[in-house]
């Protein structure tokens, strides 16, 4: 039996060649911190991360030496306290205000400068005028994240420099050429996108009975809340909102299934797109699919995911370290 613990080369030959680019996926992101351990374990500590979206939060933990701290909080965290951090509004481009969600994540990143953290770091989001994506490679580290994070259609949009700024996913998904912007010789890339499109929709012919009974622990929860909060601020058509938040039954999609679906199938078109013109060394898929958008509270699922991938690339990754 191999030992995982073995280092598989000098430490010092690796670093600030190896870059570790974490992708975006909502909460199949929690993945990221079980690749990290993994990969540790291997004796690979990447000099160079860049992050998209959750990838850039689980990114920041790390860079920042939190993720101990974040990996505590996360497996910790239960589906009603999630539904406590949401803050619902009707305006401002989103509708989740994430004030309170961010709010206890800037425990985490505290006002750290991203160039001053121990392990080179940055992230990428997306001009909302332009399509552009930004590059975030000094400046505070939480408002580069938070900008990374916003969800269209869920999160508000960050202005930032005079820019209004969304998701990473929606221009880079997986930041392979920003690790090698940075300086990467060999990037490792982890993809949350693959084999997700449909899968939100096909999960919920399979479980509606389920839901009918049970509506405590599953995303339509959350969505009977925002259209909870919602109905209290609008008076007119409350009930017709009701109806298009959750969807009527399996042949009519809600809000909710459109929104998901949609940016299941967005992520995994940019991703193949972008990961085709710039492929990296290696690519650590975690398998994830049956994972909703929004089930944060199922860290152990994702992180022990995380694992798993990397030991299924195990022999790849040793193959190339050891031709570095």
């Amino acid at each position: 039996m191999p030992d995982n613990k073995k280092q598989l080369q000098n430490p010092d030959a690796l670093n600030n060649r190896i870059g570790l680019a974490l992708g975006s996926g909502s909460a199949r992101g929690w993945a990221h911190i079980g690749i990290i351990r993994e990969l540790a374990d291997m004796g690979i500590q990447p000099d160079i991360v860049a992050g998209s979206s959750i990838g850039a939060f689980v990114g920041a933990a790390y860079a920042s030496n939190q993720l101990d701290k974040l990996e505590s909080w996360v497996c910790g965290l239960s589906w009603k306290e999630m539904i406590n951090y949401i803050d619902v509004t009707i305006t401002g481009g989103g509708f989740i205000q994430g004030e309170k969600l961010f709010g206890f994540t800037r425990e985490y990143l505290k006002e750290n400068a991203i160039e001053s953290l121990p392990r080179r770091f940055a992230t990428v989001a997306t001009e909302l005028n332009t399509g552009r994506e930004i590059w975030f490679q000094q400046g505070p580290l939480f408002e580069a994240v938070r900008a990374s994070m916003a969800l269209p259609g869920l999160f508000r949009p960050v202005k930032l420099n005079n820019q209004w700024l969304v998701d990473g996913g929606l221009s880079n998904p997986v930041p392979v050429s920003l690790c090698r912007a940075m300086g990467a010789d060999i990037v490792i890339a982890v993809n949350l996108n693959g084999d997700i499109v449909g899968k939100h929709l096909r999960q919920k012919v399979k479980s509606t009975k389920a839901t009918e009974n049970n509506n405590t622990h599953s995303e339509a929860t959350l969505w009977e809340r925002v259209s909870s909060q919602l109905k209290n601020n609008l008076n007119e058509h409350k009930n017709m909102l009701f109806s298009q938040l959750r969807g009527g039954n399996i042949d009519s999609p809600g809000l909710f299934d459109v929104l998901a679906s949609s940016i299941n199938i967005m992520q995994d078109r940019i991703t193949r797109s972008r990961m085709a013109g710039d492929p990296p060394d290696i690519t650590l898929s975690p398998r994830l699919s049956h994972l909703g958008l929004l089930e944060f509270d199922e860290a152990a699922i994702a992180i022990e995911e995380g694992k798993a991938s990397v030991r299924r690339m195990r022999p790849a990754l040793e193959q190339l370290l050891e031709e570095l």
